[in-house]
C-alpha cells in the first residue's frame, strides 16, 4: 500500500515537473482529477520481468610472441564465437636505429622497433569468461586481466516505470481528460518517451553482448636492410686513378695555356716593342740629365 502511494506522489510530482519546464496543463473538469490520478497511478509495477540486467566489461593487457599473427588469431576466435571486431589498431614505433658504411655506395640501415595493438570485441555474455581464457593462452603471459559486472536492473526497471507514466499522461492527453496548454510540453513527452526506450535498448544491448578491451604487444624487433648511400660525397674514384686523371688534366690546362699566349702574340710584340721604347727614351734621358749637372 505504501508502495502505491509513493508511485503516485511521484506521477503527481512528474506531471508538476512537466508544468514548471514545458507549459501548464488542466483538468477538463474537476471530477476527473481523481481518476486521471488513478491512471497515471498505474505505473506501480515494481517487478522486473526476466532475469537481472547484469552488463559485464572486461579488459586485458598481455605480451605475445607475434602481434600481427595474434591480431589475426583474436578475429577468428570472435567471429566463432559470434562476436563482432569493434575496433583494430596496431602501430610499430621506431625505439633507436643506426646506418653501418658497408661500401663507398652501400649502408645497413638497423633499427630497432616496438610493436603493440588495441582491439575491442563484443562477445555473447555467456561466452565471455571462455574466450577470456582462451585469448590468455595466446599470450606469454598477463600483464593485467580484470572484468567488472554493473546491475543494471534497477535502471531499467526505472526507465520503465518512467515509460509507462508518460504512456498514461499522452493518452490521458489524447483523450481529454487533461488539456495541456502548451504543445511544447506534448513533443517534450514523446521525446523523452523515445529516450527512455532507446536507453532500454542499450541496456538489453549491453546485457547481451559483452565488450572486452585487449592490448598486447610483443619484444623490441631489429631489422637490417641494405640502402643506397644517399650522401653524394661518398660516391669517390679510388686514389690512383684520381692521380692519373689530375696529372692529365694538369697537362690539358698547360697546354691550352700556352695555346691562349699563341693566340695573343701580336699583344706580346707589341708590349716588347713598347718595352725597348721605353728603355731606349730612359737611357737618353738619363745621359742628357748628367751632362746638364756636368756643365753646371
Amino acid at each position: 500500500m505504501k508502495t502505491k502511494i509513493l508511485f503516485v506522489l511521484a506521477a503527481v510530482a512528474l506531471l508538476a515537473a512537466c508544468k514548471g519546464k514545458n507549459g501548464s496543463y488542466e483538468y477538463a473538469n474537476t471530477d476527473k482529477r481523481a481518476s486521471a490520478a488513478d491512471t497515471v497511478g498505474i505505473a506501480t509495477d515494481t517487478t522486473l520481468e526476466g532475469p537481472a540486467k547484469l552488463v559485464k566489461t572486461a579488459d586485458m593487457t598481455f605480451k605475445v610472441k607475434n602481434v600481427q599473427k595474434t591480431g589475426d588469431s583474436v578475429s577468428a576466435l570472435t567471429n566463432r564465437y559470434g562476436g563482432m571486431v569493434m575496433h583494430h589498431q596496431m602501430s610499430s614505433n621506431i625505439v633507436n636505429s643506426q646506418d653501418i658504411r658497408v661500401s663507398d655506395d652501400s649502408v645497413m640501415h638497423v633499427s630497432a622497433f616496438n610493436t603493440n595493438a588495441d582491439m575491442t570485441v563484443k562477445i555473447p555474455s555467456d561466452k565471455l569468461e571462455d574466450f577470456m581464457v582462451k585469448v590468455s593462452h595466446m599470450g606469454m603471459y598477463i600483464t593485467s586481466r580484470q572484468m567488472d559486472i554493473a546491475d543494471k536492473s534497477l535502471d531499467y526497471l526505472s526507465e520503465k516505470m518512467k515509460l509507462n507514466n508518460r504512456r498514461e499522461l499522452i493518452a490521458q492527453q489524447k483523450s481529454g481528460k487533461i488539456k495541456i496548454k502548451n504543445p511544447e510540453a506534448v513533443l517534450w513527452l514523446k521525446d523523452d518517451l523515445v529516450d527512455g526506450q532507446i536507453n532500454n535498448q542499450r541496456i538489453d544491448a549491453a546485457v547481451k553482448y559483452s565488450n572486452i578491451s585487449l592490448n598486447f604487444y610483443q619484444s623490441n624487433t631489429i631489422v637490417k636492410e641494405m640502402v643506397a648511400n644517399d650522401d653524394p660525397s661518398s660516391y669517390q674514384l679510388p686514389f690512383f686513378k684520381r692521380l692519373g686523371m689530375a696529372i692529365v688534366n694538369g697537362w690539358l690546362m698547360f697546354t691550352e695555356l700556352i695555346l691562349g699566349l699563341a693566340n695573343l702574340w701580336v699583344f706580346i710584340l707589341a708590349g716588347i716593342g713598347l718595352w725597348m721604347v721605353y728603355r731606349v727614351y730612359r737611357k737618353r734621358f738619363v745621359v742628357v740629365a748628367q751632362t746638364t749637372n756636368a756643365t753646371i
